[in-house]
């Protein structure tokens, strides 16, 4: 199935409008593509030497998960292996099917034996363990062909007995110029309006890679305009229009990663930026907050102990203030932490301390370290012996021990050179020094 022109994209599988049809239905129903040609985007797939083109012009289909973004083309170009391999298709959406409806496919799958069933299942990631187990053992035994769908990380979210028996393709968002290509399509072969330049612009702005966002906005905005498309119908249409931001989806996990990520290897402007990317995206400030106040304890620590309590005010600062006035606290937050000195040795101890402890014994606390709020733990021994560290020269008593008795001396807690730290470090070495002189004059 060769092609004389480049595949572009028509996002969520678009076609040409074709005459009789129903107007009633979505513009980005109307315009799914019937050929691979039609297709717009995803040229790593479907490009002359893609892997999803070669399956296409053998005409074989095999069990597969397409995993990208809304509006890439995942149901269109599922259909259109199918078709392209001559299968039946039987389609499910896993947000309202159940069980009961993947047993009623298979026994119409094994009606016909003779022919490739095609078992499309959309967002795919929606359905349980128990309910893609249903269908898994129809996928061994060559039943039924099965595509999955979701937007969602399929190593967490589909069965790893169903993953080892299909090949995931990754469909990445779609490009700006195979956006404005639909968009073109569209208006002049079923819309019959102009676009603006600006109204273009705007549409790609709203659509943020999601080709059926984009054309329905498009529609609504037509019937907004008098001719030509203009930015202002396109701001109208849409409304206020989140981008791609699914809160606990992918994108959401991917962008508080960078963000941390970002504070951490202090980059003030890419961490500001990944901060308007989550709020713009819908994200819950208050989510943020918590998130800062972690990154100061693990990334920025002792090296700068203020940015804790920076990262606290301004998550009190949003309670108070609530959102948009309260979200210049958190700006302010992200862009002391990420300017501010970095040491991870706080994590570092804190993860040193409890695996040490999970790994031993619960030795006792030892008698001198004990209290004696009675007369009989006075009698037993509490507290004797104990060296009172502020009566002691600089406040420390020079080679007291505080670990159990039975335990040997063990270093957590490895200060970095870094703001504070430094100076913290100096003074630890300090008094690690008087510990040895202390120790060595006892004997």
């Amino acid at each position: 199935m060769a092609t004389s022109q480049p595949t572009l994209p028509l996002g969520e599988g678009f076609s040409e409008s074709r005459s009789g049809e129903s107007a009633s239905r979505p513009l980005a129903d109307r315009m799914r593509p019937t050929s691979l040609d039609e297709f717009v985007g995803q040229e790593h797939l479907l490009g002359e030497d893609g892997p999803l083109r070669q399956l296409a012009e053998r005409g074989v289909v095999h069990s597969m998960v397409l995993w990208g973004p809304p509006g890439t083309g995942k149901t269109t170009l599922a259909k259109l292996l199918a078709d392209a391999a001559e299968a039946r298709w039987q389609s499910l959406s896993a947000v309202l099917a159940g069980i009961k409806d993947v047993r009623t496919a298979i026994e119409d799958a094994r009606a016909v034996p003779d022919r490739v069933t095609v078992l499309f299942i959309d967002e795919v990631h929606r359905f349980n363990k128990a309910q893609q187990d249903a269908f898994l053992p129809h996928v061994e035994n060559g039943t039924v062909t099965f595509i999955g769908a979701t937007t969602e990380n399929p190593s967490f979210e589909v069965n790893s007995a169903l993953l080892s028996r299909t090949r995931v393709y990754v469909l990445k968002p779609l490009e700006p110029a195979h956006i404005e290509v639909l968009l073109h399509r569209a208006a002049a072969r079923d819309l019959e309006v102009e676009l603006s330049d600006d109204g273009v612009r705007e549409l790609l702005a709203v659509a943020d890679g999601d080709a059926r966002r984009a054309l329905n906005t498009l529609e609504v905005a037509v019937q907004l305009a008098a001719g030509t498309v203009e930015a202002g119908h396109v701001l109208e249409a849409s409304g206020r229009t989140y981008r791609r931001f699914d809160k606990g989806g992918d994108a959401f996990y991917e962008q508080i990663s960078a963000l941390h990520k970002a504070v951490r290897g202090s980059a003030p402007d890419a961490a500001l930026y990944w901060l308007a990317r989550m709020l713009d995206g819908g994200c819950d400030p208050l989510y943020v907050a918590r998130r800062l106040v972690r990154m100061a304890s693990e990334d920025i620590g002792n090296a700068d102990p203020r940015g804790l309590q920076l990262a606290i005010d301004a998550w009190d600062a949003f309670r108070r203030l609530g959102s948009p006035e309260g979200e210049l606290a958190l700006a302010q937050a992200v862009l002391y932490l990420a300017s501010a000195p970095k040491s991870n040795k706080i994590e570092e101890a804190f993860l040193r301390a409890m695996a040490y402890v999970r790994e031993s014994p619960s030795h006792p606390v030892p008698l001198r370290l004990r209290n004696a709020p009675t007369k009989l733990m006075d009698e037993l021994g509490h507290g004797r012996g104990y060296r009172y560290a502020h009566a002691e020269e600089g406040a420390y008593a020079a080679g007291e021990r505080y670990f159990p008795d039975e335990m040997p001396d063990v270093r957590f807690y490895e200060p970095t050179d870094q703001g504070l730290e430094a100076r913290i470090a100096d003074r630890l070495a300090r008094l690690e020094e008087r510990d040895r002189a202390a120790r060595r004059s006892d004997r």
